[in-house]
């Protein structure tokens, strides 16, 4: 079976997958572009994409029976495909649940104390030499330990940010899902995501991406949050509405943000770049060589399932 793979990825990853598939990877760290999306479909009886290939409804209603029957996603999101045309179209949909989760959760606890504690902004400071020494009052941020968290989605990955904010951290974890969780500490449900904006000192944006949560993080909520609050952003960029972001900043709404994903990425818009308040990674979160191949493993392990006609075992 031909496999296309659509980025580099670490080398036991590929050496793994040549000796399962006739396999092609990709030179470029870009999406692919719409023909190469078709031509994907076209070609291949697998394909390993990741974030950015967007195989959208369009793109399957532009490439007839395509031979393509597996999208094995590198990756837990996979709002860059349309399953639903996917599946119509005849083709699977499988992720890597389970790899990415604390990993993910360890960048958000980074940019929780980098933005509380001014890391970013401290760093930048030594490094431009204008630095004039230690003194009592420089400096001064946010003293995370036994404040209020607010997770917004409390799956896996937002129950392990809780955890490591409940047990490394002391603090209070409020949440809002779709049901109830049974967990390992105490945590309170919000009736609303306005109600849990109202209360927190740091909240925690851990939902899938999609059309069901675009631009769910908005004015609203940032007219709910206290002046001192923070909010993180380890999920997907769309989920925020980022100009109502850059106007909560500009206008002291909330003291500050920590994001390691943006509305248009790689775009980040000049105002965001332009403060000191706000922290910013290049979408980090599962960013270590260990994580990245366990997640190549895992998505073959969906593509091997399949050619052995096998259950798959991250059907999405």
């Amino acid at each position: 079976m031909r496999l296309l793979i659509t980025r580099p990825l670490p080398a036991p990853v590929l050496e793994r997958a040549g000796t399962l598939f006739d396999t092609t990877t990709r030179d470029s760290t870009a999406p692919l572009t719409r023909d190469e999306l078709r031509a994907a479909l076209r070609d291949y009886d697998l394909v390993l994409p990741t974030l950015g290939d967007a195989f959208t409804a369009d793109i399957f209603a532009d490439t007839a029976a395509p031979r393509c029957k597996l999208l094995a996603n590198f990756g837990v999101g996979y709002n860059h495909i349309d399953v639903d045309a996917a599946r119509a179209a005849g083709v699977e949909v499988t992720n890597t649940p389970g790899a990415v989760t604390d990993a993910t959760a360890d960048i958000a606890m980074t940019l929780i104390l980098m933005s509380a504690r001014r890391a970013g902004e401290g760093e930048r400071l030594v490094r431009s030499g204008a630095w004039q020494g230690w003194h009592p009052t420089q400096m001064l941020g946010m003293h995370v330990t036994g404040r209020h968290v607010g997770i917004v989605g409390m799956g896996r990955i937002g129950q392990a940010i809780a955890q490591r904010c409940h047990f490394g951290f002391g603090m209070q974890v409020s949440y809002v899902s779709r049901s109830a969780k049974d967990l390992p500490f105490a945590a309170t449900r919000a009736a609303s995501l306005t109600e849990l904006a109202e209360t927190v000192d740091l909240l925690v944006i851990a939902l899938p991406g999609g059309a069901e949560t675009r631009h769910m993080i908005g004015a609203e909520t940032f007219r709910a949050m206290q002046p001192h609050a923070h909010l993180i952003n380890i999920a997907r960029g769309e989920i925020v509405d980022e100009a109502a972001l850059i106007a909560a900043l500009e206008h002291g709404q909330i003291a500050g943000a920590g994001l390691d994903v943006y509305e248009f990425e790689p775009q980040v818009p000049d105002a965001l770049r332009a403060m000191d308040q706000v922290v910013l990674l290049p979408h980090l979160g599962t960013a270590s060589l260990t994580v990245r191949t366990s997640m190549g493993m895992m998505a073959l392990d969906n593509l091997d399932a399949f050619a052995r006609g096998a259950a798959l075992p991250n059907r999405v």
